[in-house]
């Protein structure tokens, strides 16, 4: 058995509900603006939601394995000069893997524990 690589992507509670209903999406406005839809690894998600979402609650976080986007899925320099996952087509219900509330607590937002998922190195 091959482990996959997990990326995820945060999603206000609107922006989730619309993905679910629609059964795809181009991203929040920032994704739409910049043309792709802007993933996280593990390493890099705590830091986005504090830099991105950081006084915003009732987020959904959402895991998507790598492999399975395929030619779409881009690994470019962004923050920090860090390579970030971007992908370059609509994403799908059936791209979601899992979907996780991202509660915001008294020290910023509340993970769940990535690492109990294969996949999700941090």
């Amino acid at each position: 058995m091959t482990l996959t690589m997990l990326i995820f992507k945060i999603f206000r509670r609107p922006e989730w509900n619309d993905l679910k209903s629609a059964g795809q999406t181009l991203g929040a406005p920032i994704d739409l603006a910049d043309g792709y839809i802007h993933f996280s690894t593990a390493a890099q998600v705590a830091e986005t939601a504090a830099k991105h979402f950081a006084d915003q609650s009732d987020l959904v976080l959402v895991a998507v394995e790598a492999d399975t986007l395929g030619a779409d899925l881009k690994w470019e320099t962004s923050r920090g000069g860090a390579l970030f996952p971007h992908l370059y087509r609509a994403l799908t219900l059936a791209d979601v893997l899992w979907d996780k509330s991202l509660p915001l607590g008294a020290s910023g937002h509340i993970f769940p524990e990535l690492h109990l998922f294969p996949g999700a190195q941090r």
